[in-house]
């Protein structure tokens, strides 16, 4: 016979049983403060009328068939499925390496190096801008798609360097020794070894490297030409200069994908949990 768990323990107290439910409701208000303004953008991209505004006159798919049509908008797709791929590539790559070498190595001042490795998580965006303009204008590589895509790659590399840091708190090191004493390469006991181990921490810090540079835009502004619009970029320019439901219907496309990345980084997430139970 099947019994149900009670929803909190017996012996809880009534003060404790209050504060239990108003933690939870708590917890719920504030969730919906935060996830309905983004659900409110939703229906105003169906909506029939060429103004942002609520109650909606009638449906219509014409803001979504004019993101399709209209050349500004798929250019700057075409820009941002360039250039954000690339710079995951870069940022996943430099960052990888960057954790393992700073996870074997032990030295003075390590801490430091992490702190600036990290550094563009944390220093305003304006000011990573404003330097990297003045750098890539002195090498050449303003305005141009080496230069996107070496900024955006830097903003990625610290989620990377973070998350693979991570994981490796709990690698068993003995196991790098063990394939190096059966005559294995380094190369070989990082690519059989190390890099499976690491993996669920690497994908996860390559899908925030790539939703980082998908959705940058104050980078852009400064290190980017006319001919590399991104859709953030395309965004800002539309919302400065004329409001149009086209941006809902962009804002309704960029959430489904938003949401679908965090589905994938929890899946991983849960992968890890498992694997390091096993």
């Amino acid at each position: 016979m099947k019994t149900s768990l009670p929803l909190f323990p017996p012996y809880l107290s009534l003060i404790e049983r209050v504060w239990f439910f108003f933690l939870r409701g708590f917890n719920l208000l504030a969730l919906v403060f935060l996830v309905l303004p983004i659900l409110v953008i939703i229906p105003l991209s169906f909506s029939d009328s060429t103004f942002l505004s609520y109650p909606m006159p009638g449906y219509s798919m014409r803001w979504y068939e004019n993101l399709i049509q209209s050349d500004a908008w798929v250019s700057a797709a075409k820009n941002s499925f360039i250039v954000a791929p690339m710079a995951t590539l870069i940022a996943t790559v430099l960052g990888t390496l960057a954790a393992v070498g700073l996870n074997k190595a032990d030295f003075p001042g390590k801490g430091l190096l992490m702190a600036v490795l990290i550094s563009p998580m944390v220093v305003p965006a304006v000011v990573v801008g404003v330097g990297m303009y003045i750098f890539f204008a002195q090498i050449g590589l303003a305005d141009s798609y080496t230069g996107l895509i070496l900024a955006h790659a830097a903003l990625g590399a610290p989620f990377v360097v973070t998350t693979v840091s991570a994981t490796l708190q709990g690698f068993n090191h003995n196991l790098v020794r063990a394939s190096q004493s059966l005559g294995a390469s380094p190369l070989t006991t990082f690519f059989r070894i190390t890099l499976p181990v690491i993996a669920p921490g690497l994908i996860s810090g390559a899908l925030f490297a790539f939703a980082t540079s998908f959705d940058e835009v104050v980078i852009t502004l400064f290190v980017a030409g006319p001919n590399q619009t991104t859709l953030p970029r395309q965004m800002f320019t539309g919302i400065r200069e004329n409001i149009s439901p086209t941006i809902a219907a962009l804002a309704t496309i960029l959430i489904i994908f938003s949401t679908c990345l965090l589905l994938v980084l929890e899946w991983l997430r849960g992968r890890n949990k498992a694997a390091a139970r096993i």
